[in-house]
């Protein structure tokens, strides 16, 4: 079972970024998923949440409008396209995905600076 993050990296404040997660070793379309982040000294929060079947979506207060969360259960992947970057959203950015069992990805820095 994996859950592997990519697509962070260093942007100025105002940029983009996308976020992915590719799922293997369980069966990702029975599973809701989930972007947390942890700041350095921080507790780690929710960020943006699909359903299984990507019919529903929420968002912390702190990023909606800004991102975006989306699946692929074809390519057992799921997306964060993160728009209007501002320094606070600097972090280290995981997924989880939830339903039987409960997995988590290592982890992928994004670090909004000029």
């Amino acid at each position: 079972v994996q859950l592997v993050e990519s697509g962070g990296g260093l942007v100025q404040p105002g940029g983009s970024l996308r976020l992915s997660c590719a799922a293997s070793g369980f069966t990702f379309s029975n599973y809701a998923t989930r972007w947390y982040r942890q700041a350095p000294g921080k507790e780690r929060e929710f960020v943006a949440g699909i359903s299984s079947f990507g019919g529903t979506m929420s968002y912390a207060e702190s990023v909606k409008g800004r991102f975006t969360v989306s699946r692929d259960n074809a390519k057992n992947t799921v997306y964060l396209q993160m728009n209007s970057l501002k320094p606070e959203d600097t972090a280290v950015y995981y997924c989880r995905a939830l339903g039987m069992n409960d997995y988590w990805g290592q982890g992928t820095q994004v670090t909004v600076s000029s």
